[in-house]
């Protein structure tokens, strides 16, 4: 723990200016978020890359979203094994103790995720198949998907970033829970796919079999 370092100078700095501006013109809120509790209407699944801002691409306030971030926006399928499931637990708690009504899979244009399942799925990336690879190992849940679209004729990456959308759909009628609550009509699910660069937005239209522009 010796190698803990304190925060960069840059991100202090940052922190300062947040405190005397954001903060402070928006006080009463944040006061209010710590003694009346996060309620949140929707969870998002989303991936870790730096250039997915959830808040920004909806507008969203603070305590509006629960935000789970993962490598390639994935869901698992459901398992009990006893074992530690980090996805799994940030859905479990959005379900049934925070009872989201909406859950989000927001996939992404230039996923080095997906990249790194199409590499390791065509033999280009002997590391990620390696046991000992973390990266490896959660991304061989999008080998279902990488299947389904192995002979795509278009933009091979495209069609999986949007597949790695519809497996964690998928995926996610698989937990009692999460299927319980659609079942009753407390729960709806939604898939979307973003442009980074053209800022735009797709939808998956389940009954289409396709995703289409918001």
């Amino acid at each position: 723990m010796h190698r803990v370092r304190p925060l960069p100078a840059y991100l202090v700095q940052r922190y300062h200016g947040w405190k005397a501006t954001g903060y402070q013109e928006n006080r009463a809120w944040y006061k209010r978020l710590a003694t009346e509790g996060q309620r949140p209407r929707a969870m998002v699944i989303s991936c870790c890359d730096s250039r997915v801002h959830v808040t920004s691409i909806f507008g969203a306030d603070q305590g509006e979203f629960f935000i789970h971030r993962n490598i390639a926006n994935l869901v698992p399928p459901f398992e009990q094994d006893g074992a530690q499931h980090g996805t799994s637990a940030a859905l479990e708690y959005a379900v049934t103790a925070l009872a989201v009504a909406h859950v989000i899979v927001l996939g992404h244009s230039q996923c080095g995720g997906v990249q790194g399942c199409i590499d390791m799925c065509e033999g280009r990336a002997p590391e990620l198949e390696k046991e000992t690879s973390f990266v490896g190992r959660w991304m061989d849940i999008l080998r279902p998907g990488y299947e389904r679209i192995r002979e795509t004729g278009g933009d091979k990456a495209t069609a999986l970033e949007k597949e790695s959308v519809v497996v964690s759909l998928r995926n996610l009628m698989t937990f009692p829970f999460v299927r319980e609550a659609v079942d009753d009509g407390k729960l709806t699910l939604h898939g979307v796919w973003t442009d980074i660069g053209e800022g735009g937005l797709e939808y998956w239209d389940a009954a289409a079999d396709q995703f289409k522009p918001v």
